[in-house]
């Protein structure tokens, strides 16, 4: 081998050792920073859009950050009447539902040989407690809890200042960052890396269109099923259930909880649930088999073996962040193979 080239590579994998390394130190503090990076990547074109129009950049930045910010506070607010709705009637019904199973499972339990029971009165007397409260002890319990957890409290204060502030910046400057990208690339690699860059950008794109499309998609599909069984919260439950879905698993989780809740505590526990599995798993099977392949693995190239197979190898990887983040990589992931299959089938070792 030429050892110009075996050098070349030995301070290159220095060089990629050593930032990872600092990336890795530094990962709890650029955390709200990654988060803002990749807004700002997904908030770029709507930006340069309304610039494009002729709206100043500095205006097209605050609309299109006060657009988003508003968004995703509007899915958390979804879960406002659910709470509002369902709490009061969780504390009407848990007794309720404690002595039905005391006078339902129990006796099957006895001539089985397994000797249980609920104890409805302490049942009773925690759900007093729990839900009889009155502001002034539920503001206190928040406080003390705040005192209690004060690192998670400031981690979340600290993500809700910094993000929209990062946010911010990234997309004021973006122009100027991509300049200072561009210019660490050594010359000669240049147009490789902007290929790569362009092409990895339009399959992202690809990506995100699909997304959306499935929340949309799946959004009408849970408000419109859930309204047709006749739930009083179909609304608010199917569109948060449908827009979450860009949380994996989480955001379908979330949504799953609080439609058996509401079907629990207004149709009863055998039919409130049936009805919920039935619409939810339904659901499921058409974003895992239809939906997310169709609309976005097929958008990227990835076929659906290859979406779940990501979405799985990803998870065990990194955890929740690499379900997250598991299309977008494979995205990525599927333009450097396409480029070294290219590189294999014109070097010495293919055409021997």
């Amino acid at each position: 081998m030429n050892p110009d080239w075996l050098s070349r590579t030995w301070r290159w994998a220095l060089l990629a050792l050593l930032l990872g390394l600092v990336l890795w130190l530094l990962a709890p503090v650029l955390a709200p920073f990654a988060v803002a990076a990749v807004l700002a990547y997904v908030l770029a074109a709507p930006v340069g859009a309304l610039q494009a129009r002729g709206m100043p950049r500095l205006l097209a930045v605050l609309l299109v950050e006060a657009v988003a910010l508003l968004a995703l506070l509007g899915l958390l607010l979804l879960l406002v009447p659910v709470l509002l709705h369902e709490l009061p009637l969780l504390g009407e019904q848990v007794p309720r539902l404690a002595l039905r199973f005391n006078e339902t499972v129990v006796p099957v339990l006895a001539r089985l040989g397994v000797e249980f029971s609920l104890d409805v009165a302490a049942i009773k007397a925690l759900v007093l407690k729990v839900f009889g409260g009155n502001a002034e002890e539920l503001i206190t319990a928040a406080l003390s809890s705040l005192r209690i957890g004060g690192s998670v409290a400031l981690a979340v204060v600290g993500y809700l200042v910094l993000v929209p502030v990062a946010l911010y910046y990234l997309l004021m400057d973006a122009r100027r960052w991509s300049i200072w990208a561009a210019t660490l690339v050594p010359p000669r690699l240049r147009p490789s890396v902007f290929g790569f860059a362009r092409e990895c950008d339009e399959l992202l794109s690809h990506y995100l269109r699909g997304q959306v499309l499935v929340m949309l998609a799946l959004a009408v599909y849970y408000a419109g099923a859930l309204m047709i069984l006749g739930f009083d919260l179909a609304l608010p439950v199917g569109l948060f259930t449908g827009l979450a879905i860009f949380v994996p698993y989480l955001g379908f989780g979330v949504g799953l909880v609080l439609a058996l809740l509401a079907g629990v505590l207004q149709f009863g526990p055998i039919a409130g649930a049936v009805m919920v599995l039935v619409v939810y798993g339904v659901g499921q099977v058409l974003e895992s088999f239809l939906l997310t392949p169709r609309w976005v693995g097929k958008r990227i190239g990835l076929s659906p073996l290859a979406v779940i197979f990501a979405l799985l190898a990803f998870g065990q990887l990194l955890g929740f962040v690499g379900v997250l983040v598991a299309l977008p990589a494979a995205a990525v992931l599927l333009v450097l193979l396409r480029r070294a299959q290219t590189l294999y089938f014109d070097s010495k070792l293919y055409r021997g």
